[in-house]
């Protein structure tokens, strides 16, 4: 008899494999708890990833948290310090030494201009007290008054030469005295406290002061461009009420008007001079002195003279 029964199984068909999901169709999957755990599980905490780290990045780690903790400490300890009164005060006084800015040298040509020779307003004018109070006061200009001066060309007629050292360079100046200088300084001396009121430079005046009186016995005081005051525009004054003398008792000859503009009633005026040979100028100042010694008051003598000299013309 043949059996129906077959004698080997039917191989099972193989089920059709089912397509991976496309990434919309993921997108669209509901939730899974299982598939959240299984993400919680792929994120380790941040201790947990510290603690499983190499020892490298560990150590690392460490040394950048002490260096921040010792910076940390160095600002805190400096905040302390400046925190204080005289540490504020220190600092502010260095801020205010780097704010100000170092002023930079005149320059020659600056020193040797009129303007920036400007005396303050208390200037060192005053004079001390007369050694005589019975004599009045008789303040003398130097250049064009007593004497003339220059430097290059050489004249042809001087007296003596004085080489000062101005702004750093020494220039020679020839000199030629007014006839008749020396016997008016001593006629002068003798019934007048003379001083000689200068608005040059000390360097150069100074100089030509020891020539003109070598011993020390004739000019009393000495007054230079520093004891004038600024008239403005680079003028420069000489006020006599500085000086500490009575104005009464005080007679300024002088060949530049805007020297004695402040007291023009104690000026004698002069004709200034260059080179005259038959120059008597002098002569004439000195017989005015001889009447003025007279008056209590010397500004009416002046004004007398004044006077005859208009009534002359």
């Amino acid at each position: 008899m043949v059996s129906r029964t077959p004698t080997k199984a039917p191989a099972p068909r193989p089920s059709p494999a089912k397509p991976s999901p496309s990434p919309a169709t993921r997108r669209r999957q509901p939730f899974r708890a299982g598939r959240c755990l299984s993400a919680t599980k792929r994120r380790a905490s941040p201790l947990k990833s510290l603690a499983a780290a190499p020892a490298a990045v560990a150590s690392s780690f460490d040394r950048s948290v002490r260096f921040c903790r010792r910076r940390l400490f160095k600002l805190f300890a400096r905040l302390a310090v400046l925190g204080s009164p005289t540490k504020r005060r220190a600092a502010a006084a260095g801020f205010q030494r780097l704010r100000s800015t170092p002023t930079s040298p005149p320059t020659p040509s600056a020193l040797s201009s009129p303007r920036s020779q400007r005396p303050s307003k208390v200037h060192p004018a005053a004079l001390p007290p007369p050694t005589d109070p019975t004599k009045k006061t008789l303040f003398l200009d130097l250049d064009e008054t007593l004497i003339h001066s220059q430097t290059d060309p050489v004249p042809e007629r001087y007296d003596f030469t004085v080489r000062p050292v101005i702004c750093g360079q020494a220039i020679t100046f020839y000199v030629r005295k007014r006839p008749g200088v020396d016997a008016f300084l001593r006629a002068a001396a003798d019934a007048f406290e003379v001083v000689v009121f200068t608005a040059g430079l000390e360097q150069y005046a100074s100089l030509v002061l020891d020539r003109l009186d070598p011993a020390g016995d004739l000019i009393a005081h000495r007054l230079y461009r520093g004891a004038c005051r600024d008239g403005g525009d680079g003028r420069l004054v000489k006020d006599l009420s500085a000086t500490g003398r009575a104005l009464g008792c005080a007679i300024i000859v002088d060949d530049n008007p805007n020297a004695y503009a402040l007291q023009p009633d104690n000026a004698l005026p002069v004709a200034p001079f260059i080179d005259d040979a038959d120059d008597k100028e002098l002569q004439k100042v000195m017989g005015f002195l001889d009447v003025a010694a007279g008056f209590d008051d010397t500004r009416d003598a002046i004004r007398c003279y004044k006077d005859l000299l208009v009534k002359a013309k």
